[in-house]
């Protein structure tokens, strides 16, 4: 039996992320796995750029709230000791940020966290439930303390 080989952990960078970061480092420790991030921009507005929805970690914007996310994802990154080639910060639908990516870069183990919603908010989904239903491989859903 084969474990895991390479691990993303999706990062929204709340509060609460350090427990997710704590179980990611721990699994990829555990199983000597490759360890990769992704961030997911889907609350701040594109600018027009040259590069897509791909956004290059060591190209520096004009774009205020752009060069936050980046410096918060290099952050972890260096946390973790994330190389800076298995990095990513994309704009788009989270969902299908996070399993395309996961399907691209082969990745076996998607880490995400969970708020453990209840009510409407769990009738609208999250971001954990959604791909947790579509990733093409396992995924880790990390309870958030409240």
């Amino acid at each position: 039996m084969t474990f895991y080989q390479h691990i993303l952990l999706a990062v929204d960078f709340s509060e609460e992320s350090g427990h997710i970061k704590l179980k990611a480092a721990e699994m990829a420790n555990k199983f000597a796995a490759k360890l990769s991030i992704i961030h997911v921009l889907d609350n701040i507005p594109m600018p027009d750029m040259n590069y897509g929805t791909i956004i290059p970690l060591d190209y520096e914007t004009e774009h205020a709230l752009l060069e936050i996310e980046k410096n918060q994802l290099n952050h972890v990154g260096e946390e973790l000791n994330v190389p800076e080639n298995q990095r990513w910060l994309i704009w788009g639908n989270p969902k299908d940020e996070i399993c395309g990516l996961a399907e691209k870069e082969s990745v076996d183990l998607i880490i995400v966290g969970s708020h453990g919603r209840h009510g409407l908010a769990l009738l609208l989904g999250s971001t954990a439930n959604d791909v947790l239903h579509h990733a093409p491989c396992d995924v880790l859903a990390v309870r958030l303390p409240k």
